[in-house]
């Protein structure tokens, strides 16, 4: 590995920073940060490859009223830092930065897809542990960013912003021309929606996360096999998914297929929707629901011709009551019901479906109010108007 004092990292990051040039303008994205960057707490944002987290890196410096002069960014996905992916680098970027600082109360440190420098997690530890005036953001593809052995040594000392593609209401932003038809067909994935090919970099994106965020990961000898079981929990997007089917079809173990799933789902190419019990015993016992990260995304995944509008519906309505409820669950007796979300601990069953209920919905919900006599009022969110309903129940609880 190159040593870290034989490259110019200032130069390197002048070219991520904003040091002589402006922020460059974009879509405001429609989530919400902590009230003040802390020298003692990591904020760090993790999201699918793609889904915008560099460009809200760049919007914290408005949000927050930062000196642009006092912003260090740098993408350790920039070749020039191939051969120096080590925490000897981040030590360079701050003693550097800082020597140009020397008398700044606050040096504020942007440092996107982190995941890459080895040893970067112990390094962060000890800055935070030790606060002398920087202040660290960094951004990931992977949910196990923050996990485990780290979580438990960043204890309070760690922020977590989970960024998805654009929603319909960002996509308003960026065109107010949008309709919800529009979203289901195309997705939030930014840079695809400019082009008049957007689909083929879609593919490519689909592609280049299964590789670099999950094979690479996992040390998988072949991707194919990866990329056939995200296809079949993308093409049963609302219907349980049986572990022993996916491995049956792709021609590996039922533990392989359960790794690809956990990698995906890491990856944030697809999240798993669990059975709604209060009881993790009966959780633990019925399959799982999977939903995409973006229906765009799996639009050109799946091989099915044809309308799939119910899908993705019933995805997109997954996607916005994942991104303002701590679970999404589903249900099923006597018929499912397609999502639960508990804010305050009491259940609220949801339908979904392109058309008005019907007596299915119904016979579903009686199953749940049996088993829940104390729930909430049901939900319906049909494709007449499923924004208004889903922002008056987010906004309600």
């Amino acid at each position: 590995m190159m040593d870290s004092m034989e490259i110019d990292i200032l130069e390197i990051a002048s070219t991520w920073s904003f040091w002589d040039r402006p922020v460059p303008p974009s879509v405001p994205r429609l989530i919400k940060s902590p009230d003040t960057l802390r020298d003692s707490i990591c904020l760090g944002i993790q999201g699918v490859r793609r889904c915008g987290k560099s460009t809200l890196l760049q919007q914290l410096i408005g949000r927050y009223d930062l000196d642009p002069a006092q912003c260090v960014f740098l993408n350790f996905e920039d070749p020039r830092l191939t051969k120096a992916l080590s925490f000897e680098t981040l030590d360079l970027l701050v003693m550097q930065f800082r020597a140009r600082h020397p008398k700044a109360d606050r040096l504020y440190f942007f440092l996107d897809e982190i995941q890459w420098v080895e040893g970067w997690q112990r390094w962060l530890v000890t800055q935070l542990e030790r606060p002398r005036g920087n202040v660290f953001v960094t951004t990931g593809s992977n949910a196990r960013l923050l996990s485990g052995e780290l979580s438990t040594m960043l204890t309070g000392r760690h922020l977590t912003m989970e960024l998805y593609p654009f929603d319909y209401q960002e996509l308003l932003s960026a065109d107010p021309n949008t309709t919800w038809n529009d979203y289901l067909d195309h997705g939030g994935f930014p840079e695809p929606l400019s082009m008049s090919d957007g689909d083929s970099l879609r593919r490519q994106y689909f592609l280049d996360i299964v590789e670099r965020d999950i094979r690479e990961r996992i040390r998988a000898r072949s991707s194919l096999p990866i990329r056939q079981v995200i296809q079949m929990a993308y093409e049963s997007a609302g219907s349980e998914l049986s572990l022993r089917r996916i491995a049956a079809a792709t021609g590996i173990a039922v533990d392989t297929a359960a790794s690809y799933l956990e990698a995906a789902e890491a990856a944030y190419l697809l999240f798993a929707c669990p059975f709604f019990a209060f009881s993790e015993r009966k959780r633990a016992r019925r399959n799982k629901k999977y939903y995409p990260i973006d229906t765009g995304l799996r639009r050109v995944v799946i091989n099915k011709t044809g309308s799939d509008r119910g899908k993705a519906l019933e995805s997109s309505v997954y996607l916005s009551l994942r991104r303002h409820f701590d679970q999404v669950c589903y249900f099923r007796e006597n018929g499912e019901v397609d999502f639960v979300v508990s804010p305050a601990g009491k259940p609220i069953p949801i339908q979904v479906s392109l058309d008005p209920p019907s007596e299915r919905h119904f016979r579903a919900l009686d199953g749940f109010y049996e088993r829940f006599p104390n729930a909430s009022e049901a939900v319906f969110i049909t494709g007449d108007n499923p924004q208004a309903t889903l922002s008056d129940l987010i906004h309600n609880h």
